[in-house]
């Protein structure tokens, strides 16, 4: 059996951020993740050209501030998200798509450069290896007079006085197990909880030269008639590596890879012409075929439903259990915001 005072389960940034948090304070904590690596909803890969793609997590601005504090008190540089020059937006399958451009007065958004994994990486070196645990996923947790046992997929029992649950809340509902029962309002409110990033399908397609950019297209792209609803320029912040990403059409997940990897090409084709065919790779993440990151709905559940609800603030299992998902965050739920706002509330509980 082991033995830890604080158990955070999920290694994504609200666990990680939560770990953090409560080592600053001096207790004892020992993280659990179900997947072979850490990160969560932060996906970060390295392409061929050396260009940092991110599939998950990615976006972020001075509507989250607490995101912002955190990343000046790491130490971790930011660079704005480059949209100078012609955007495009498809309204209508039969028509051309309309340019316009985006001010320079709107309200900018700002990626991690080095690619969001960065934080990720920051936050184990500040935890210690020896803290986190993968390959470890929780089946069931069960009360024990003034402890919580947590049982693992191979039977393996850890104890802790308290546990922090970073599942998004429908997932933590629906694949762990709990001896008692938790609350019947609590199970009904996770099942109709919104899980950000669940039905997501992010791309990338990446480029040997910047090709938008030197046809002064800003490389941002929005549809209302394509796979692609959605795409920015995601060149490295040294500019040295190129490529496009963003949004897939979430009911294309019936397609097969090499089928939206087609339809992809064919749509950037028709609005930036043929250079677009020229590509080094096309990288893409559907989120819903991650059993250990989304659990499909019971019914019906729109965007953000359900984040932030009151009753996530709550502690469950004579206070022993606590619920602390980007979801469950009073401000900027689902954002990597919402983690650090959920982490740095939850911890502040904890004593």
């Amino acid at each position: 059996m082991n033995n830890a005072k604080t158990i955070v389960i999920g290694a994504g940034l609200a666990g990680l951020t939560t770990a953090y948090l409560l080592q600053k304070k001096g207790i004892d904590v020992l993280v659990l993740e179900a997947n072979d690596t850490v990160g969560g909803r932060i996906k970060t890969i390295t392409g061929s050209t050396g260009v940092t793609v991110e599939l998950g997590a990615t976006w972020f601005g001075r509507q989250h501030p607490t995101l912002m504090q955190f990343l000046d008190e790491l130490g971790l540089p930011t660079f704005r998200q480059h949209t100078k020059g012609i955007s495009l937006f498809e309204t209508m399958s039969f028509v051309p798509p309309q340019k316009f451009e985006i001010p320079d007065s709107d309200e900018p958004s700002y990626r991690l450069v080095g690619g969001s994994s960065q934080l990720i990486q920051k936050l184990v070196k500040k935890i210690g290896s020896n803290a986190i645990q993968t390959n470890t996923q929780i089946t069931l947790i069960t009360e024990k007079a003034d402890q919580l046992e947590v049982t693992d997929a191979s039977g393996t029992i850890y104890t802790a006085a308290t546990v922090i649950m970073t599942l998004a809340p429908n997932l933590a509902i629906n694949t762990i197990n709990y001896q008692p029962n938790l609350p019947k309002p609590l199970v009904e409110l996770a099942n109709a909880t919104h899980t950000w990033m669940g039905e997501s399908i992010k791309f990338s397609v990446e480029y040997a030269t910047p090709f938008w950019k030197d046809n002064q297209f800003s490389g941002a792209l929005f549809s209302h008639v394509g796979i692609i609803t959605e795409m920015y320029d995601h060149s490295s912040f040294d500019n040295n590596h190129f490529a496009l990403k963003g949004f897939l059409n979430g009911g294309t997940y019936v397609l097969t890879p090499e089928e939206r990897e087609a339809k992809v090409i064919k749509q950037l084709s028709q609005c930036f012409g043929v250079a677009a065919e020229n590509y080094v790779a096309y990288h893409e993440k559907v989120w819903r075929e991650e059993p250990l990151a989304f659990f499909p709905y019971e019914d019906l559940v729109m965007g953000h439903q359900n984040n932030g609800d009151p009753m996530y603030q709550e502690s469950y299992l004579n206070n022993k259990l606590f619920f602390a998902s980007s979801e469950t965050a009073t401000e900027n739920p689902g954002y990597m915001d919402g983690a650090i706002v959920a982490a740095q509330t939850v911890t502040s509980k904890i004593k």
